[in-house]
């Protein structure tokens, strides 16, 4: 959407509009600007979650693995996490061919691990990028009406 759009649809000026957007920019609250590309149509068909338990929990095996993740275009996201694993990626490859190289070639001589679980997504129900930012606000008043 440009300004006039967003303006529009918010009942608000352009002026206004543009001095919100550039303030969130300069306090990084809108991180980037992004295209959302259909992965099927970039040889990106095959999904997978990529559950990682390293053997080594210290700050080095951690950072070294961190560091060792983000280089790899086929991971998408990385995230450290609590509970039975410590990272969650999801990765977007072509095939399970190419996924079992990748796993057997790049994520496996990162670090030791101790345990790696992939699981496939058979379908997208529901993939979303932009957050509401009118959320919290709409469940705040219901709380206090009722």
């Amino acid at each position: 959407l440009n300004y006039k759009e967003i303006s529009h649809a918010l009942s608000k000026s352009q002026t206004s509009i543009y001095g919100r957007i550039k303030r969130m920019e300069k306090d990084g609250v809108i991180k980037r600007y992004m295209a959302i590309l259909d992965h099927t149509q970039i040889n990106r068909s095959c999904i997978v979650f990529t559950h990682v338990s390293l053997k080594d929990h210290t700050k080095e095996s951690m950072n070294t693995f961190e560091k060792g993740i983000i280089k790899f275009d086929e991971v998408m996201e990385c995230y450290h996490m609590t509970g039975g694993y410590d990272f969650i990626l999801r990765v977007a490859v072509s095939d399970m061919k190419y996924y079992h190289n990748w796993l057997m070639n790049d994520l496996f001589p990162i670090v030791p691990l101790a345990h790696v679980e992939s699981t496939l997504v058979m379908k997208e129900a529901k993939m979303e990028t932009a957050y509401k930012l009118d959320i919290q606000e709409k469940a705040a008043k219901k709380t206090h009406s009722a």
